[in-house]
């Protein structure tokens, strides 16, 4: 059985899982603070709030479920990872304090303050900026190793198109992918107002989403050849996302089934991003890091696949049931209680 590859598979599923929960959750929060400054948010700040509300606080349980194995699965990658992403992880952690502060003394202090949603609007764009690091170092020329340390080149880190582009890509998906759920969530609530408000929101960043993807590709393609290659011959992976984003818009410009319309949204970031991970196989860290010499122990590995599919097992069901008691309950979600 080939445990590296089981491993990599259940870490890259927590990932995409921690891609479209966060962002819903980032965008929210981005989406509250500019129809606060545009003097919208009575429109779609409630319904904003009444999704906060339950799920804030486990949006993160995906990511540190993808930390612990991959440092479990593949130690290797902590000693990178811990020398080169020093300082940008230390921003993203800041940024996850500062969010998570300024949602509890918006939401539950004596006064609402525009400054406040601000730090937590701002910080949803942020931090998965500073997290999409990681995958720009992935692709190699960016980590410098010397013979008893690893650093980090900032200077071809910050004057990289790939760079630049992985981080426009991260800020538009976010966008993206939180306001076309948050339409779906209106239609549920039958809230008019915010519902035409955040179909708008959907169908203006779905242009930005699919042109900076592209741009993401070409320059990915100049930087990293094999990763490049390795993609086009995935090429049936990304037609399926192409056709459901283009499943996705049709839609929702016609105003129709907007769950399915999310679905598709879902369904286009899973080809995609599957794409681009099968692409980088067998590395992890371009060229330093591959999945099988990096791997942990076949035993350990064995259980710590166990745990790991244990705990999705338990997770995705726990977030169905938050989901039917709170979020699409028909008096909750209409606001009622």
């Amino acid at each position: 059985m080939n445990y590296e590859l089981i491993g990599i598979s259940v870490l890259w599923l927590f990932l995409y899982g921690y891609l479209i929960v966060a962002s819903i959750d980032f965008g929210a929060g981005f989406f509250a603070f500019y129809a606060r400054l545009t003097k919208q948010d009575h429109l779609i700040n409630r319904l904003i709030s009444r999704y906060l509300s339950p799920v804030w606080e486990i949006t993160n349980v995906f990511f540190i479920f993808f930390y612990i194995g991959m440092v479990g699965f593949f130690p290797d990658t902590a000693y990178y990872y811990g020398s080169a992403l020093l300082v940008p992880g230390s921003i993203a952690v800041i940024l996850l304090a500062i969010r998570g502060s300024f949602y509890a003394f918006e939401n539950y202090g004596a006064k609402s303050s525009i400054v406040y949603l601000f730090l937590y609007g701002a910080s949803g764009l942020l931090i998965p900026a500073s997290l999409s690091v990681a995958l720009t170092l992935s692709e190699g020329g960016f980590i410098v190793k010397g013979q008893d340390s690893v650093a980090l080149d900032y200077w071809a880190l910050f004057s990289s198109p790939l760079s630049w582009s992985i981080v426009g890509l991260a800020i538009v998906s976010v966008l993206f992918i939180s306001s076309a759920f948050l339409t779906f969530y209106a239609s549920r609530a039958e809230d008019t107002g915010a519902l035409k408000l955040m179909r708008s929101y959907a169908l203006f960043w779905s242009t930005p989403t699919i042109v900076i993807a592209l741009t993401a590709f070409i320059y990915l393609g100049q930087h990293n050849s094999r990763h490049f290659q390795n993609m086009m011959d995935l090429w049936w992976l990304l037609a399926i996302s192409v056709g459901f984003f283009m499943t996705a818009m049709w839609l929702l410009y016609n105003g129709r089934r907007y769950g399915l319309a999310f679905i598709c949204v879902m369904l286009q970031f899973f080809s995609a991003f599957f794409a681009y991970g099968i692409g980088q196989y067998p590395y992890i860290i371009d060229p330093y890091i591959t999945i099988q010499n990096s791997a942990t122990s076949p035993a350990m590995g064995l259980a710590l696949i166990i745990v790991f599919v244990g705990g999705l097992c338990l997770l995705i069901p726990s977030l169905i049931l938050v989901f039917r008691l709170f979020l699409f309950d028909a008096d909750y979600v209409k606001g009622k209680h």
